[in-house]
């Protein structure tokens, strides 16, 4: 059975979703591939114990929103289900500071920051931003280190993608949020966001974008896994999944850093794409994270109240730290804690890692046994807008599927710990009474990451990238990426944001169905151009998340 769009979208994350609604203003018609599942808000696990509903590995049966990918550099956290990453994301919109657009690696293209900043504008409105307004004891305790550590003047609110009113629970009578949405009830400040709110208050990309796109005549497809893509004769292109085959003009690849490689990967192994750039893989990035979680020993203990990040700050220039929460009963990560380990030299940090678990007996109660962990704990999520990065390379797996493997990258070697983070750690550790823990994959040299991007970076030529500067990729005609994988920089902040801003500027650039490509030609040098305003637009002229059209060259 074939079906045929002028747009395939594979992914239908903040890329995706970005992509698939402004495509549909533009008159293209166009069909939404996605992996995972569709929930309605009830649907999503009440804890992160309903394995079926909250992890993603179908072969186990298990269809949920969280995928884990173990490479030998790192632990990957990415979402699935229709709506992508947004559907576990913790609701956190940062704009990234200035050095992630000054970033040698691409700042020579453009005036990144500028050309940007209209879009930051449009995804903020079309997401809802608002500032948190609850102060919650997790933040109390993070202010009070950073005033200890001379940072104080560093703290700040999360701005956060929420509906929030003045009394918790009630109900909103604009059935807008952020620009598009079915009616929605409040924020109930349960922390339960990244296992999927189940209230209607977080406003994932289902609530926005994605339910745009389809009221404009887009069409989604779940549990639609794509395994093969080729180009075809005539120009057009053949998306094979695993039950039918989609034709299309063009397609766009929003599959997350990790899906969108491994199929990049998969198919210039197959010979399906020849002429694909040499840098796929290089640049891939963990955005320089460490995720620890000092733990009290309090039994009663409650940090899980409020949304899932709630502030953060600075305790040095190049390191940003989040309090991060889970609701209660979600304690399934709690089985990841091990002891925080520092640089050993030579030595393994496991080995060390074993002998200050011997030594601690007293503590393992908050070690081993995981009951009341969401609570009990503060969740510490350290980023850093360094160049250091992996490469990601593909290969042909037992079974004959594609896997993913990686080696040291380029620029600074990929931190397997962050010393400041540590500092911070056991400072927040301190003043709860409780254990500094971090992740038992560190141990090993392998962080865990939530935030996984690069690997078909933008570049000004093949040279220096996967795709150009409007995210068509070189030397294939039709095909771009549109996600996390383009971006070429680590950002030292929560990626969302910034997702969706470089998806509004690339379609914001796309023509109207049958008109003519302002665009230059692939592989030419890169110029500013207008954005073009859709013909349909589904979003009314002066909502929120309506397309600005004036002109953006600062």
């Amino acid at each position: 059975m074939t079906s045929d769009y002028d747009v395939v979208v594979i992914g239908s994350g903040f890329g995706g979703s970005v992509t698939a609604l402004r495509l549909s203003e533009k008159g293209y018609r166009v069909g939404v591939l996605e992996a995972g599942r569709r929930f309605a808000d009830d649907e999503f696990a009440k804890t992160s114990w309903r394995l079926r509903d909250y992890l993603y590995a179908p072969a186990l049966g298990c269809h949920g929103i969280l995928r884990m990918t173990l490479l030998p550099h790192a632990l990957v956290l990415s979402g699935a289900g229709v709506g992508g990453g947004s559907l576990g994301y913790a609701n956190t919109l940062y704009r990234p500071p200035d050095v992630f657009f000054e970033d040698p690696r691409w700042a020579g293209i453009t005036d990144w920051k500028a050309e940007l900043d209209p879009h930051y504008d449009q995804a903020s409105r079309m997401l809802g931003v608002t500032v948190n307004p609850v102060t919650t004891r997790a933040d109390e305790v993070l202010k009070a280190v950073a005033e200890d550590m001379g940072a104080g003047h560093t703290y700040r609110r999360t701005p956060v993608g929420v509906y929030i009113t003045g009394r918790p629970g009630q109900t909103s009578p604009d059935p807008y949020f952020g620009g598009a949405g079915p009616e929605r009830t409040s924020c109930t400040f349960c922390g339960a966001c990244m296992t999927g709110c189940r209230v209607g208050a977080k406003n994932t990309t289902v609530k926005n974008y994605l339910y745009l796109a389809e009221r404009a005549g887009a069409t989604v497809h779940e549990r639609a896994t794509v395994v093969d893509l080729a180009p075809l004769a005539d120009g057009r292109w053949a998306v094979r999944t695993r039950k039918r085959t989609f034709t299309a003009g063009q397609v766009v690849l929003a599959a997350g850093a990790v899906g969108t490689q491994r199929l990049l990967h998969h198919m210039r192994r197959r010979g399906r794409l020849p002429n694909l750039s040499e840098r796929l893989g290089r640049l891939s990035r963990t955005n320089s994270e460490s995720i620890l979680g000092p733990r009290s020993r309090r039994r009663d203990a409650d940090f899980s109240h409020g949304v899932a990040i709630t502030s953060s700050i600075h305790p040095d220039a190049e390191t940003h730290v989040e309090p991060v929460r889970y609701g209660p009963g979600s304690n399934l990560l709690g089985l990841m804690a091990a002891v925080l380990v520092d640089d050993t030299g030579r030595a393994p940090r496991w080995l060390a890692g074993l002998g200050r678990t011997l030594a601690s007996w007293r503590d393992w109660p908050r070690l081993f046994w995981v009951r009341r962990w969401s609570q009990q704990t503060i969740v510490l999520l350290a980023m850093q807008p360094k160049d250091n990065s992996i490469t990601v390379r593909g290969r042909r797996g037992p079974l004959g599927g594609q896997r993913l493997t990686s080696r040291p990258g380029e620029g600074e070697p990929n931190p397997v710990y962050v010393p400041v983070a540590h500092e911070v750690a056991r400072r927040v550790a301190e003043k709860i009474d409780g254990v500094p823990l971090g992740a038992v994959t560190e141990l090993v040299n392998r962080p865990v990451t939530g935030h996984f991007i690069g690997g078909a970076t933008i570049g000004a030529d093949p040279a220096t990238g996967v795709v150009d500067p409007y995210h068509r990729v070189f030397g294939h005609p039709g095909l771009h990426v549109v996600d996390g994988s383009a971006i070429t920089a680590n950002l030292g902040v929560n990626p969302s944001l910034t997702i969706c801003a470089l998806a509004e500027r690339a379609m914001s650039l796309w023509p109207n169905r049958g008109e003519p490509d302002p665009r230059p030609p692939l592989g030419a040098p890169y110029a500013r151009l207008d954005a073009i305003a859709p013909h349909h637009p589904a979003v009314p002229r002066g909502a929120p998340g309506a397309l600005r059209t004036t002109r953006n060259n600062g």
